[in-house]
C-alpha cells in the first residue's frame, strides 16, 4: 500500500508502515515513511481520534508536540514514540486561519495539557474543550494576542514594557568564564 500526497507515492513500509496503516482513513497524507521513523499529516477533524488510536497501540506514548507558523495556519506535530520497536510516528494536524482552532487531546491524555498551553501562549494555536488554558510560559501582563514564535512578531518592537514597578532582573555575567578564558 502507499499513500499519495502532490504525486509522490510514499511506500508504506515496515513496523512505521503498519502503524500507518492502522490509523486508517484518519491520515489524509503519508509525508515519510522509512524503518524507524513516519510522518503523517491527519484530518484536522479527527484529531482526538488519531490520538486515541495511537494511544491503544502497544508501547506508544505521546513524547511531546511542537508548533510551526506555516501559510495556512499553525501545524500542530504530535510526536509519538513506539518504545518496544524504537519507532517514532508524528502526526500533522493544520490549525487553519483566521481562528487557528484544533480539538483538545488533553481530555483523552493528560500529558497533552501542558504542551498544548504551550502551543497556545507562543504561537497562538487554540484549542477546543481543553481543560485549562490558562498561561504557562508568558507572565499575565504579557498583552493578549502576542505570540512570540509567530513570524509576524518583532523582537524590538512588540517588546511589551515592564510593569511600571518592576525593573529589569540585574544580571552579572562574567564572559570570560563562560569562554573558558580564565587567564
Amino acid at each position: 500500500m502507499s499513500v499519495t500526497q502532490t504525486g509522490i507515492d510514499v511506500p508504506l513500509m515496515g513496523f512505521v508502515g503498519e502503524v500507518l496503516e492502522r490509523l486508517g482513513d484518519v491520515v489524509v497524507a503519508v509525508e515519510q515513511c522509512e524503518p524507524r521513523r513516519g510522518i503523517a499529516r491527519v484530518d484536522p477533524a479527527r484529531t482526538v481520534e488519531a490520538a486515541e488510536r495511537m494511544f491503544a497501540m502497544d508501547g506508544s506514548r505521546l513524547v511531546t508536540a511542537t508548533g510551526l507558523e506555516v501559510r495556512d495556519g499553525i501545524d500542530v506535530l504530535y510526536h509519538w514514540a513506539l518504545e518496544p520497536q524504537g519507532v517514532v510516528v508524528t502526526l500533522k494536524v493544520l490549525a487553519t486561519r483566521p481562528d487557528l482552532t484544533l480539538d483538545s487531546l488533553a481530555n483523552v491524555l493528560p500529558a497533552a495539557n501542558w504542551i498544548e498551553r504551550e502551543l497556545h501562549d507562543l504561537l497562538g494555536a487554540n484549542f477546543r474543550d481543553h481543560p485549562d488554558m490558562r498561561r504557562l510560559l508568558l507572565d499575565d501582563t504579557w498583552p493578549e494576542g502576542l505570540h512570540p514564535l509567530r513570524k509576524s512578531f518583532d523582537q524590538i518592537k512588540d517588546r511589551p514594557p515592564l510593569p511600571a514597578n518592576q525593573s529589569p532582573p540585574d544580571v552579572d555575567v562574567d564572559v570570560k568564564a563562560h569562554r573558558g578564558d580564565h587567564s
